[in-house]
């Protein structure tokens, strides 16, 4: 038994339908899934709704984005079993929602002056599962008229590069305790994504010896060795829930990473649902 606990969908900003994960989960051979898609009530429901499909047990969960202001990172959080009726949940993800329109949709302005075969409205079919704009929504309409050599390739770091991309616009996000204060409120279980992604293992040992987080993400395409080596040795020492995912996307990735590519072991699962039924009282 193995899950796939970290992938994205049209609920947010990855190229494939939700409904079709759990078939390729079943297919890889997984167990369980969690469909996590950034600041997404969408995503939660969809497990909620489907736990048991194409014979896989879906977690219901989310990617909560936040920002390390005293070290200028961004911050993953992944949130299992959060409670569906948290209004903080909510909002959280309606704000996200719409400052990243507010963001996404300046570079559109941009782009619609600077390619006149590019336009907004014709971003309309990708929005239709989410309605909220991601860069690699931009992208994928670039790839397909010809006017970008792929979602993550020079175009987008020209376009979207960090430093110095022409139309880069990033929106607000919150303080790391602001949104751990959301996931506590939704009664989530929480574990800090991919830590080497950001440069984030000073904060992620901050957090897990605070007890502010119940697990780290360590079998991820992008963490290091040497990071990886690091957080099993946290793990142990403050007895955390160790998850491993994929960070699936389907085509809006800059190399294949095909779903099951890392796991989460059978009792790491078990401690993350006990976990969520004690706080959900059962």
């Amino acid at each position: 038994m193995a899950g796939d606990l970290h992938t994205h969908t049209t609920f947010s900003d990855g190229s494939l339908q939700a409904a079709v994960l759990p078939l390729l989960a079943a297919r890889a051979g997984l167990s369980h899934l969690a469909v996590s898609d950034h600041d997404s009530m969408e995503s939660v429901k969809f497990g909620y709704d489907n736990i048991l499909r194409e014979g896989v047990r879906l977690i219901p969960a989310t990617e909560l984005t936040a920002f390390d202001f005293q070290r200028q990172r961004r911050v993953h959080l992944l949130c299992y079993w959060p409670d569906m009726n948290s209004p903080d949940l909510r909002e959280h993800c309606t704000l996200m929602g719409r400052r990243r329109n507010e963001a996404v949709n300046k570079s559109v302005q941009q782009l619609e002056a600077m390619l006149p075969q590019f336009k907004a409205e014709d971003l309309r079919p990708y929005l239709a599962d989410s309605g909220v704009l991601y860069k690699s929504t931009v992208m994928q309409l670039l790839v397909q008229y010809g006017l970008a050599d792929g979602i993550y390739k020079q175009t987008y770091q020209e376009l979207f590069g960090t430093p110095g991309g022409k139309i880069l616009h990033d929106p607000p996000y919150q303080t790391v305790e602001q949104v751990l204060e959301v996931a506590r409120k939704a009664r989530g279980v929480v574990v800090f994504a991919h830590p080497s992604v950001y440069d984030s293992m000073e904060l992620v040992t901050e957090l897990v010896k605070a007890g502010k987080i119940d697990g780290v993400e360590i079998e991820h395409p992008r963490n290091t060795p040497q990071d990886k080596e690091q957080l099993y040795k946290l793990a142990k020492e403050y007895d955390l829930i160790v998850t491993g995912g994929s960070d699936f996307h389907g085509q809006n990735t800059g190399r294949p990473r095909p779903l099951g590519m890392c796991t989460t072991a059978s009792q790491e699962i078990l401690c993350l649902e006990a976990l969520a039924q004690k706080r959900k009282g059962c």
